[in-house]
């Protein structure tokens, strides 16, 4: 038994070793120009070693848009928002805590989803999915937050939360993509602050 757990917990820490170093690699160079001989040389590992795990570049790059790069905004954005006591609170703390975490990092690579959305959506379909579901269900996150926060009376009544949950997700990621044309950490800073102002707008009168 405990050699069957060990073989697991090796497997598993493998192909954690192998996704990680693609997500890097996707990160700094986009999928299409991602070489697989970085990522081996990253990890340490074979060829066969990385096709054991994932049958193609395309499935590992599939692999690091559903685990890593969702799983990173479930970790920093989804989670908190959907246990959230306060989420109208919560929300407003994300930003806050992004415009003051904003490093240089951001404006010379930019939002790895955002990037991924931009390079392969208008040439594959699959990725395009995969993409459009992230996207979804953080729309998705935001609207139930918004609307949790209107039956507290946080936020105004009158508020279509679909639409303003859809206008802030496409706003975030805006900021991330400007900053990123721009190679600046202040533009990034600007828009999203004018973000979190738009966000203290939704607020219900006192």
């Amino acid at each position: 038994m405990i050699g069957l757990m060990e073989a697991v917990l090796t497997r598993d820490t493998t192909r954690a070793r192998l996704l990680q170093a693609a997500f890097g690699e996707i990160y700094r160079h986009g999928f299409q120009a991602a070489g697989l001989s970085a990522i081996l040389r990253d990890t340490g590992l074979t060829k066969g070693a990385l096709y054991h795990y994932f049958p193609s570049k395309r499935a590992l790059g599939l692999a690091v848009i559903d685990e890593v790069i969702q799983g990173r905004l479930a970790e920093m954005i989804f989670r908190p928002l959907e246990g959230a006591g306060d989420p109208y609170g919560v929300l407003l703390a994300l930003l806050g805590q992004r415009l003051q975490t904003v490093d240089d990092e951001t404006a010379t690579w930019g939002c790895p989803l955002n990037n991924l959305t931009q390079e392969m959506s208008p040439i594959d379909a699959d990725f395009r999915e995969h993409l459009s579901a992230i996207l979804a269900r953080w729309q998705g996150v935001v609207q139930a937050a918004l609307e949790r926060a209107q039956a507290q009376g946080r936020v105004r009544a009158g508020l279509d939360c679909e639409a303003a949950s859809l206008f802030l997700v496409a706003a975030w990621e805006g900021c991330w993509g400007v900053a990123k044309t721009r190679q600046s950490v202040s533009v990034f800073r600007q828009c999203l602050g004018e973000l979190c102002d738009y966000v203290q707008g939704l607020a219900a009168s006192p």
